[in-house]
């Protein structure tokens, strides 16, 4: 990387420009979008025909750009969550075309938009415990509770004459379901589509203009489809050739065809169909990762009738596009910033897959498993250039997630001080269906973390890697697999950094958010009284005396997600075991002030990549 070697290098990493969330306005002549060009996360709006970016706020929404950006109604204010320093627990806030904000929903709990029809507010909220829908009158003020299930809701997507809501749940045993709900706008007279087999997850996407239709999702065939949901005849026209997992996105405003991205190997292409003859076509845009901002109402579509999604690929930042669905061309409406850099500067990456049966033959120290099916597992290496390579280790967060080839900042700036950064999309993660999503189901810490210590082994053989400096680095579920890998397969690595990691599964699941203990805990574990043996054995910290390496633990204060208690309760062990903590002891602690689970905001990006960089630093070094 150019000037790679500047002490600066890192600031202006973390202080390149990211735009987030781009909603098209009901117009469709605008869109509305966080973006941090200032160095603060801010709230603009561009004018598509001029090109004129306006900056709407100047401080009053959230510094990390964690959660999206709707219009009301009128298009006159842009709604947005407002959290306390990173809690997420969020109330909605509103501003204007003129800078005045006020607030809009203030709730207990976690408030998530999902939908606007002139003065009524539909929200997801966790204020009374679980995840459901709440509907709050704007002119009168007050909220009314719509659903009242045990399991989370997520959607209440509002029909087009604003008397219905779509929405999924999960009334069965079976942890694994979800099924699509239509119920009236008051939430009564809730409708079961039974769309799918039990035990399958289907969703809601979009409803079609006329209100008679609804996109939907279902993986019932193991890969994710979209379905067209008639609703006078109760009938499923599904989609695609079951090649790919494709995800909806949603209808075209003309109601004649139906948006969608599709998943191959470690990209996500735009794929548009033609619901009359069911023929999809893949958008001509260059190989890597296409996204759409949030559409609950299909606010992807400018009234010209181009979609605006974001473009990426590991060398490229994010732009945001507008596409052409009869020329097939698009237009770039805002050119991602490089600050001193060029596209050429990052490394790229190589994507490959390794066999694994989910046993490494570095011995596992904590639990032993017997081999499990063998599996093709996919995985990114970006090499540093530098001879020989330490090797940094990342597996990804969720575990319902995946790494694609995409920019990744974190990435890069590990790049940048000469380390080579391996990603593995072991089992459990995304885009390769349901089975594969499920394989983790009861066996946290069992083949998906052979799966990312096989990976590691097969790229530690490469002659250029330096095999005595291999580190894991992770953050979320994949600072739990950080502190797994440490104590399930210490003789692999040299140090390790677990982030906002799970340690102590029984303490998560009492600590956690309501919707976060059942659709994860649940859904992968079952409950501590159900599984008491399963959560203990699975849990890093009853196995905190494995640690032979430097282990740095850093956690947000203000995590809800998983809780800084997290950490503590890791550190805690360590101390009564015997190790000591400190710069050049068995293992470091840091706690981050005003963050939560992770922040886009600048500077804390840039203390965590001081953290990062310093640790890897002091204890293996990249020369």
């Amino acid at each position: 990387m150019a000037d790679s070697e500047s002490p600066d290098v890192i600031e202006e990493l973390a202080s390149l420009p990211t735009l987030a969330h781009p909603t098209v306005s009901p117009d469709g002549d605008e869109i509305a979008f966080y973006y941090d060009v200032t160095g603060r996360n801010e709230l603009h709006v561009l004018d598509v025909e001029s090109g004129e970016i306006t900056q709407w706020s100047e401080g009053e929404v959230p510094r990390n750009a964690r959660w999206f950006v709707q219009w009301d109604d009128d298009g006159d204010r842009v709604l947005f969550h407002l959290d306390d320093d990173g809690n997420e627990q969020n109330d909605v806030h509103a501003l204007s075309r003129d800078g005045e904000a006020e607030p809009v929903l203030e709730m207990d709990g976690q408030v998530m938009i999902s939908d606007i029809h002139e003065d009524r507010l539909f929200v997801g909220s966790s204020r009374d415990g679980q995840m459901n829908v709440y509907r709050h009158d704007l002119t009168a003020g007050e909220t009314e509770k719509l659903t009242d299930y045990e399991r989370a809701v997520w959607g209440a997507l509002l029909s087009p004459d604003g008397d219905r809501i779509a929405y999924s749940t999960n009334e069965t045993d079976d942890y694994d379901n979800q099924d699509v709900y239509v119920a009236a706008s008051d939430g009564s007279d809730p409708r079961n589509l039974q769309i799918g087999e039990v035990g399958a997850e289907a969703n809601p996407v979009d409803w079609g203009p006329d209100g008679d239709r609804l996109l939907v999702m279902d993986n019932t065939e193991d890969l994710g489809r979209i379905g067209l949901y008639d609703l006078t005849t109760e009938a499923v026209t599904w989609y695609g050739d079951g090649e790919y997992e494709e995800t909806g996105v949603c209808f075209h405003p003309d109601g004649d065809r139906a948006i969608a991205t599709r998943d191959r190997d470690a990209v996500s292409v735009p794929v548009v169909y033609d619901l009359d003859s069911g023929e999809g076509r893949e958008l001509d845009v260059p190989e890597g990762v296409s996204s759409f901002g949030q559409v609950s109402t299909g606010e992807v579509v400018l009234d010209d009738g181009r979609l605006v999604f974001q473009h990426t690929t590991p060398t490229r930042r994010p732009e945001l596009l507008a596409y052409d669905l009869a020329t097939d061309e698009y237009e770039v409406l805002v050119e991602a910033e490089y600050g001193p850099f060029e596209p050429d500067d990052f490394a790229d990456a190589e994507y490959f897959t390794v066999e694994s049966d989910g046993v490494p033959e570095t011995p596992a120290k904590a639990v032993d498993h017997d081999s499990y099916e063998e599996l093709e597992i996919g995985a990114l290496l970006y090499d540093s250039g530098e001879r020989p390579s330490p090797l940094i280790v990342n597996p990804h967060g969720g575990p319902r997630a995946r790494d694609q080839q995409s920019f990744d900042l974190y990435t890069q700036v590990l790049v940048s001080q000469g380390y080579s950064v391996l990603q593995v999309n072991y089992r459990g993660s995304t885009g390769r269906g349901r089975e594969f999503v499920e394989s983790l189901i009861d066996d946290w810490g069992g083949a998906e973390q052979g799966d990312v210590a096989i990976a590691a082994e097969h790229v530690a053989e490469y002659d250029w890697i330096d095999d005595d400096r291999v580190v894991v680095f992770g953050g979320s579920y994949g600072g739990y697999s950080a502190y797994w890998q440490m104590v399930q397969y210490p003789d692999l690595y040299d140090a390790g950094i677990a982030w906002i990691g799970l340690t102590d599964l029984e303490e998560m699941f009492e600590t956690t958010m309501p919707h976060f203990r059942t659709e994860l805990m649940e859904k992968y574990l079952g409950t501590p009284e159900e599984n008491p043996d399963l959560y203990e054995e699975r849990s890093p910290i009853t196995y905190a005396d494995n640690l032979d390496a430097p282990l740095l633990l850093v956690h947000g204060v203000n995590d809800r997600r998983v809780p800084v208690s997290q950490a503590r309760l890791f550190s805690d062990a360590l101390d009564e075991l015997g190790y000591e903590e400190g710069d050049d002891s068995d293992y470091e602690y840091r706690e981050l002030g005003e963050e939560g689970h992770a922040s886009s905001d600048q500077d804390q990006k840039l203390r965590m990549f001081r953290l990062l960089t310093e640790f890897l630093d002091r204890r293996v070094g990249s020369e």
